[in-house]
């Protein structure tokens, strides 16, 4: 149903919680498969990918087109971009899951969904630190890379997929626009 594509460059450090992060969706059924996008690491990336049954992916080619290609390999309709190091919060399978089951009743819905971002806010009620990042996009300050992108693999190739320019994963989401970019309930934070 969904396919983790986490992007890398030297990171086998940042890796393992992630992939650590995404075991209860596999385990769940909703994740199929992970793929790592490396940038030519020369640590042990590609060793961590291969312990955790991942499928690795190694290119000098610039980011968009590794992912790109990355996207191009899988097979599920759905898609989920991460970068290596930050880490999906408890209950992001059910926000995933309630997300795709809504997009996929109305046919042909052309939205994406970003993780919510962590602050202060998460300090506060959830939510009330929903509220606040749902304003902080509203007024301006929109999705940002390390939020992940959640978008259905029909979707993501109708907009051509990751630009090839220097900030792709930036380019993707102005592509996608605010309006068609949904929060969801949960969060991702970077590993401590």
């Amino acid at each position: 149903m969904l396919s983790a594509i986490i992007a890398t460059n030297e990171s086998e450090r940042s890796l393992v919680p992630t992939l650590a992060a995404l075991v209860p969706g596999a385990t769940a059924g909703l994740l199929s498969e992970v793929i790592v996008a490396d940038a030519g690491s020369r640590d042990a990336t590609a060793e961590v990918a291969d312990v955790a049954g991942c499928r690795f992916m190694s290119s000098q080619a610039p980011l968009g087109a590794q992912l790109k290609a990355a996207a191009a390999s899988t097979r599920t309709p759905w898609l989920l971009f991460l970068r290596a190091g930050y880490v999906p919060e408890p209950g992001w399978i059910e926000a995933a899951n309630r997300f795709m089951e809504a997009t996929d009743r109305l046919e042909g819905a052309t939205r994406a969904a970003v993780f919510r971002p962590p602050g202060i806010a998460d300090l506060l009620r959830p939510g009330l630190s929903e509220l606040i990042a749902l304003l902080r996009v509203a007024l301006g300050g929109g999705a940002k890379p390390d939020q992940g992108l959640l978008i259905a693999k029909r979707f993501y190739d109708a907009l051509g997929g990751h630009p090839e320019g220097a900030d792709a994963e930036m380019a993707i989401l102005r592509k996608i626009g605010r309006r068609r970019i949904a929060m969801l309930a949960s969060g991702a934070r970077i590993a401590s």
